[in-house]
Formats: structure tokens, sequence, C-alpha cells
């Protein structure tokens, strides 16, 4: 079997998915040398030390580690220190392969094409793949200033506490943006933490910042109408994008390609106050990223099933004409945890034994 075409069948365990395709062909072999690749292929998706690696690939540990070193300053593999060892793992095409590479920010030849060839490989089979399973990965969190009292009842539905139980927090360039340049949004608003985090600034591709820097990041992407989204788990964050209509993977899973598990909504959802509403539109015009308002009769009106709550009409109304209110019954539960949401992906997509089979590497 070719090297390149093994990569993608370990790749494709993952939760995020790896289809087969001549996209993501190319892109593995403008991502890997040859000789990477037939080491990325004994690879598995949690860090192992040099030597236990050496031992599946029959590379040198010597010649092994500055193969490694290299992969990790091109955000193609990942590490991790743990007592003092260092160790190496994959990433996941989806938060990973893709974007990592683009978090610098810039646009050199090399990145142009990959941008082309992710944007290929999206619409015509990851952006489908990575949205195939009834629990979505990604789930929309609503603006925290669109919050009241009355639905602040989960700790995990507030943004602000993301950022508060986080160790460390780096700040990167949104991949998304980057790549395809579709609008002017703000770029400096992706938001990662703590391993992922420490691994991004350790190698330059993201910066560190505190607790109140990351609140007004926050403050920016809500301005600037960018929805947050984050992991579909309720245990603890990982990241939070800062997502736009037109660029980002996630919402584009539902703009473009009209997946309807791509990811979960928010629990809330819009409503309008019709004795305060004044048929301005600029909750239809500037502010949904859903296109879900529309005005009739000088009144907007909010079509639920597109709908996915995530405040920024709140936000944006003038004349506070619009409130958040709890759903009836979420589109897609929220999982108590990144690993049940992991294996119960894996189980969806039928990919669990061959996971398992990966991980015991």
């Amino acid at each position: 079997m070719d090297i390149y075409n093994e990569l993608q069948k370990i790749l494709d365990a993952h939760p995020s998915g790896a289809p087969k395709s001549k996209y993501f062909d190319e892109i593995l072999r403008l991502t890997f040398t040859p000789d990477e690749a037939a080491v990325a292929a004994k690879m598995c998706f949690s860090p192992r030390s040099v030597e236990h690696i050496s031992a599946a690939t029959g590379v040198p540990p010597d010649k092994l580690e500055s193969m490694l070193e290299t992969m990790c300053n091109r955000m193609t593999i990942f590490s991790a220190e743990k007592d003092g060892v260092r160790m190496y793992g994959l990433v996941p095409t989806i938060p990973g392969l893709f974007e990592f590479p683009f978090m610098k920010g810039g646009r050199t030849p090399h990145l142009k094409r990959l941008g082309k060839l992710w944007e290929e490989y999206h619409n015509g089979a990851m952006g489908a793949a990575f949205a195939s399973s009834k629990t979505p990965l990604m789930r929309v969190v609503a603006v925290e200033k669109a919050l009241t009292s009355q639905n602040k009842a989960h700790p995990y539905e507030e943004v602000a506490n993301f950022i508060k139980n986080a160790e460390k927090i780096a700040l990167a360039e949104c991949a998304c943006r980057v790549s395809i340049g579709g609008c002017e949004k703000p770029k400096d608003v992706c938001l990662i933490f703590d391993s992922p985090a420490k691994f991004l600034i350790e190698r330059g591709y993201a910066r560190n910042i505190n607790k109140e820097e990351a609140m007004k990041v926050l403050d920016r992407a809500e301005e600037a109408g960018l929805v947050h989204t984050s992991n579909n788990s309720s245990d603890k964050a990982n990241l939070i994008c800062n997502c736009c209509p037109c660029c980002c993977t996630i919402l584009r899973g539902r703009t473009q390609l009209d997946l309807p598990n791509a990811f979960a909504t928010s629990s809330f959802i819009a409503k309008v106050n019709s004795d305060e509403c004044n048929g301005c539109a600029t909750c239809a015009d500037e502010r949904c990223p859903m296109e879900a308002i529309e005005i009739h009769d000088n009144m907007a009106v909010v079509t639920e099933n597109r709908c996915i709550g995530c405040g920024l009409c709140v936000t944006g109304c003038p004349s506070e004409a619009i409130a958040l209110q709890n759903r009836a019954a979420p589109s897609h539960p929220i999982c108590s945890s990144s690993r049940e949401m992991g294996m119960k992906v894996l189980q969806e997509k039928g990919k669990l034994e061959q996971f398992i089979e990966i991980m015991k590497r």
C-alpha cells in the first residue's frame, strides 16, 4: 500500500475523519515527506516517547527525534512533555492538520496551495465526513451578554467559564479566515486552552495571553458578529472558535453544505418582542449569520429551525427587542465529557474498533 494511503486510513479512524480524496492525497504529500509519512503511519493520537516510536518504526532515536521536531515545527504532529520526557503524537484533520499551519497568519505560496486544496476537500468530502455522526463534535455557545440570570443555569453554557477554568490560554489567527480570505472579520480571535495552547505557543504559532486579554478577545469577536463555537462536551473547553458563516469550516457545514449535524446549536433560541421591535432590520441584515431572521410588516420574524441560538441578534438589537429563551428540546444533547463524545461519534461512524487498535500502539 502507498504510504500516504496508509496514513490517510490512520487519520480517518479519528472521530474527525479523513475520507479518501485526491485533494487530501495531495495535502498529505505537501505536508509529509515520504519518510515522515512512514513514521506518522506508525504513530497514534496519544503522545509516545521517541524510544517507543523508534521501536515501532525502526528509525534510530537520534535521527527520529530530529525528524519529529521538524514535523512539530511545521505543525504536522504535536508534542507534549510528561514527567520531563518529550513525547509525540498525531494530530487529527480538524482541529489540527488543517488549522495549525495557518495560525501564524500570512499567505505564502505553499499555504495558498494548501488553502485551495482544503477548500476543495471540505466541499467534496471532509465536510460531510466531519458531520456524518448524529452526535456533533462542535457546538454553538451563546454570546454571554445575551444571557439573563434566568437562563444562566449551566456553567458550560457561559463562555466566560471556559476562560476562567483554563490553565493556559493561547491566541492564534483564525485558520479559516486566513485560508479562505472570504471576509474582513478579525482574524486574531482563535482561543486555545491548556495542552494544545502550550504546544502552539512553544512552536511560535500562537501567543500566550491572560484571562483578561481573552475576555477582550470575546468582546471583539461579539462586536464583529462572530459566533462562539467549542467542543460539544460539558467537562472543559479545548478551544473557542469565533466563526463567520463565509469562511469557517464549522458554520459552513450548515450555511454552505446544509448538513444538519455539522454542529449542535446552543440551548437557546431567539424570540422577538413585537411591542418593542421597530423593524430596523439590524438583526436580519447585520447580525444573524444563518439568515434566520426576516422582516415582515416592519417586524423581525425568526425562522426557528434555522436559529442556532448564538445571541448576536440580541446584542445587536438597538431597541432591545430580542431575547434568548431556552429551547423546548435541544437539537443535540451536550456530551458529559470529550471522551464520551469521541466514543459516541466513533460508534456512530463505525470506527470504534479501528480507533482502539490504533491507540494500542
